[in-house]
C-alpha cells in the first residue's frame, strides 16, 4: 500500500458554477460536495480529491498544468473522443515530443485558464520540443511548429513502433 493513497488538489476559481460545468464534462462525474463558494470532486481512478474555492483574486493560471497519463493509446483516443463530444478540447497533439517523451495527448482548458493534459507516453526520446522549455508562458502547449527535427527514441526506450511509421 502506498504511503500516499490519494492525491488532493485545490484550485482557486473565479466563477464556481462555470468551473463545475467544465469539470463535470472533463471527469464525467458530478461533484460529491457543493457549498457556497466551494465544491469537491472525489475520483476513484485516478485516486484524486480536487476541490474548488471561488476567489477570483487568487486565480493564477500560469502555475503550470495538471494532467492524467493513461495506459494505452486506445484509452487516450477514447478520452479524446469523449472530450470532443463535450466540446472541451483546446488542443490535440499527436506524435509530439515533450518532457523528452514521444506522446499522444490532448488538452482541455478550464474557464480560469488551468490547463489539463490527457496523454499516452509511447517512449522516451532524446528530443524535447523547445516550446516546452521557453520562459514565455504562451509557448507551452501551443500549436505545432512548422518544422521539427526527426524524433529519435532514447537508447533505453522500448518502442511500440517507429516514430513516423504511421502505426502511432
Amino acid at each position: 500500500m502506498s504511503n500516499f493513497p490519494r492525491m488532493h488538489v485545490s484550485l482557486y476559481v473565479s466563477q464556481l458554477q462555470e468551473s463545475l460545468d467544465f469539470y463535470q464534462r472533463l471527469f464525467d462525474v458530478k461533484p460529491d460536495k457543493v457549498k457556497p463558494q466551494y465544491a469537491r470532486f472525489t475520483l476513484a481512478e485516478p485516486s484524486l480529491i480536487i476541490s474548488f474555492i471561488e476567489n477570483a483574486s487568487r486565480v493564477n493560471p500560469n502555475f503550470g498544468h495538471l494532467g492524467f497519463e493513461v495506459q494505452s493509446r486506445e484509452l487516450m483516443l477514447e478520452k479524446l473522443e469523449q472530450a470532443r463530444s463535450r466540446n472541451i478540447v483546446s488542443l490535440e497533439e499527436i506524435g509530439t515530443a515533450c518532457c523528452y517523451a514521444l506522446q499522444d495527448k490532448f488538452w482541455a482548458t478550464d474557464p480560469d485558464g488551468h490547463q489539463w493534459e490527457v496523454y499516452y507516453k509511447h517512449a522516451d526520446t532524446e528530443f524535447n520540443d523547445p516550446r516546452y522549455a521557453s520562459e514565455d508562458t504562451s509557448a507551452c502547449c501551443t500549436k505545432e511548429q512548422e518544422e521539427r527535427p526527426e524524433l529519435k527514441l532514447a537508447a533505453n526506450a522500448e518502442a511500440c513502433c517507429e516514430p513516423g511509421s504511421g502505426c502511432c
